[in-house]
């Protein structure tokens, strides 16, 4: 099967086009360093030709939360559309756990512009919204940092490894569009303090988290609730501590 990956060049695109070659589809990787330009519309018809299914993991670089609206909008109002005319079958979607309420996250609220527009759509979808990425540990330390302390509050999140989104988004590629969303979340829940903590602890980084209930989150205040899937999400295997054992002996 044919299977277009729009952003298959970023930290889950990459895994994702590996995974799909591994169940033996025909993976088209679409990206900007493919010369697909999803903004432009530059070779997104050519890239989605002949494919049953999309696959749309694209994001762009930290920009501010204007450009970041108008880059999920745009975007997907293209795909969509080069979707419909090449005749897709199921558009699929990367999303995140929480994205319904947090708007005071410019990022989020983008996302959530972009499911109103699939789930708008004449393509039948399936929506995977995912939680944070053990990969984004670091970023969300570096963003809570005052000194040498990293102030976070205790929330509850359920963070996973990225080759764990990326295998759900493979098996839900090779399915049948359920017109809904899906979450996806990894195999523990945890404070958001002790996430990063141990992150920083593997890493032998100097910075001590400081717990603070009224820490923001990138702008937002979170609770319990903010990042945590609902009942029976799909659980990825990879446990953090296994993942910190990977990833830091690889450096």
């Amino acid at each position: 099967m044919k299977i277009a990956v729009i952003g298959g060049s970023g930290l889950i695109g990459m895994k994702l086009v590996h995974k799909l070659h591994q169940r033996g589809h025909h993976v088209i990787a679409a990206s900007p360093s493919t010369g697909v330009d999803t903004l432009a519309r530059e070779d997104l018809a050519d890239a989605l030709a002949g494919a049953m299914v999309l696959v749309d993991v694209a994001d762009p670089s930290p920009i501010s939360d204007a450009e970041v609206m108008h880059f999920f909008e745009t975007s997907t109002r293209n795909v969509l559309a080069a979707g419909q005319a090449a005749g897709v079958r199921h558009h699929v979607t990367l999303s995140v756990v929480g994205a319904e309420r947090l708007h005071e996250i410019g990022y989020l609220r983008a996302k959530l512009a972009q499911e109103k527009k699939i789930k708008a759509a004449l393509v039948a979808y399936t929506i995977v919204r995912a939680t944070q990425f053990f990969e984004f540990a670091g970023s969300i330390a570096d963003a809570a940092t005052e000194g040498d302390a990293v102030r976070l509050p205790p929330a509850r999140v359920q963070p996973m490894a990225a080759d764990d989104v990326a295998e759900a988004l493979a098996e839900v590629a090779a399915q049948a569009a359920v017109n809904r969303i899906i979450e996806i979340a990894g195999p523990v829940a945890m404070g958001l303090d002790e996430f990063v903590g141990q992150f920083l602890r593997a890493n032998q980084d100097a910075r001590k988290v400081v717990v603070d209930p009224d820490a923001p989150y990138f702008g937002a205040a979170l609770d319990d609730q903010a990042f945590t899937p609902g009942k029976s999400p799909r659980l990825g295997k990879t446990r953090l501590a296994d993942w910190l054992d990977r990833t830091v002996e690889k450096r």
